[in-house]
């Protein structure tokens, strides 16, 4: 992936390109001889879009369409996984983690701007980026959590990262869209068929795993709705096409991640939810392949690797009984800032799977107290069995910074300590 070129700009119509082409429009209508250049050109680029080598990669169609009901199945059901599982992790009850990043700090984003700038080496700011991992790896274990995190400090974003990694994708320079608050993301652009010509997460993982001998470090993927869903994306194809083909993009990506020793991997699908056509009729068609992409993204590994996804920014009651379908093994999911609406959720549709409702919303900066994330767990604890729960912040804490980051987690780890010793007694 790179940024747009002539051939792909010519297939693109922007604000000012739109403007102009209703203009054109128009004039045709009276006087078609008049634009007959513009429209000309416009055909010429209407027929480069649909001949150009870059659209249809055959390989990857033909992968989509020779899949079978196994694609999307794991090994065994989920009791048999868990069983499996605990005997591999041996993580203690009430397992403690985060969802994926890490502060984004001053220095991080100063060091990635001196690396694009050609001020740093590749050579030296791949060492930056390993130092700020290891440090990140090295406090989650003194702190005590249980499944850790390498923090992302490599990514500006969980959408544009794969993005620059896959085939098919391109991006613009200053196409920026506001994401939340003052934060923009600038989206990429899916205008072909979509592969993985090489691995994208593997080594920063195998490296961050080496820096914990002793506790899972997991892999963290974007999940192909999600990546879909904040993209701009190609309109030649179904969308559920071309969910399949960024799917089959992860699933290679999960697997190298399992080969390479990763045993926990992570594949996040905050963006379900806000995929939802605008009539309900349509919803359960969507919802069907929404899980199907997420099922072969994730189905790919043995019975010992346990894959996690997360959701956010959601109203569940919708979409629970799709979030039960994607038969992922541990599902960290918003909680605190919906004020446990989460529980109506699990008290109507029931959830079998292990699963961690966030103790504490990451989108502000105040420190949650031990009584009051406590008070949030025992809550929990009504409604979903001690040996499927996990204690984790609602969502990735890239936006924070690392004092409250740290208070915070400390805090959370000695709610989890403290419920174990609980429920020993």
């Amino acid at each position: 992936a790179g940024h747009l070129d002539q051939e792909t700009l010519g297939w693109l119509s922007f604000a000012e390109e739109k403007v102009e082409e209703v203009a054109i429009l128009a004039a045709a209508i009276t006087d078609r001889d008049s634009v007959a250049e513009q429209l000309q050109r416009n055909a010429a680029n209407v027929l480069s879009r649909q001949q150009s080598e870059r659209i249809t990669r055959p390989a990857v169609q033909q992968r989509l369409a020779a899949l079978d009901e196994s694609s999307y199945t794991r090994q065994a059901a989920f009791n048999v996984r868990q069983a499996v599982q605990r005997e591999t992790l041996k993580l203690p009850l009430f397992p403690t983690t985060t969802i994926g990043s890490f502060p984004q700090t001053a220095e991080v984003r100063k060091a990635r701007a001196q690396f694009r700038k050609g001020a740093l080496s590749q050579e030296e700011y791949l060492q930056f980026l390993d130092a700020e991992t290891r440090k990140c790896i090295e406090w989650q274990d003194e702190a005590g959590l249980d499944v850790l995190v390498h923090g992302e400090f490599e990514r500006t974003d969980m959408v544009e990262f794969f993005g620059e990694h896959l085939e098919g994708f391109v991006f613009t320079k200053r196409g920026w869209v506001q994401s939340y608050g003052s934060r923009c993301v600038k989206p990429p652009v899916i205008f072909g068929d979509v592969s993985r010509p090489n691995a994208m997460t593997v080594d920063v993982a195998k490296f961050a795993q080496s820096c914990s001998p002793n506790k899972p470090v997991k892999g963290m993927l974007t999940g192909p709705v999600t990546i879909l869903q904040w993209s701009f994306v190609r309109d030649d194809q179904p969308r559920s096409q071309t969910a399949g083909q960024i799917a089959l993009a992860i699933r290679d990506e999960v697997v190298d991640l399992e080969a390479a020793g990763i045993r926990v991997i992570q594949v996040d699908e905050p963006a379900i939810r806000e995929g939802l056509p605008l009539r309900k009729a349509d919803y359960e068609a969507y919802l069907k392949w929404s899980v199907d992409v997420f099922r072969l993204a994730t189905t790919g590994v043995r019975n010992e690797t346990q894959i996690h996804t997360h959701f956010c920014y959601s109203d569940f009651n919708e979409i629970f009984t799709a979030i039960k379908s994607l038969d992922a093994d541990v599902i960290t999911i918003e909680n605190s800032k919906s004020d446990l609406k989460l529980l109506g959720a699990l008290e109507v549709h029931g959830y079998a799977a292990e699963i961690g409702p966030g103790l504490y919303d990451i989108h502000s900066p105040r420190v949650p107290s031990v009584e009051e994330m406590a008070a949030r767990f025992a809550a929990l604890q009504k409604y979903i069995p001690a040996e499927n729960l996990w204690a984790n912040p609602d969502c990735g804490l890239k936006t924070r910074g690392w004092p409250e980051v740290k208070e915070s987690l400390t805090n959370l780890v000695a709610v989890a300590v403290a419920a174990r010793k609980a429920h020993a007694a």
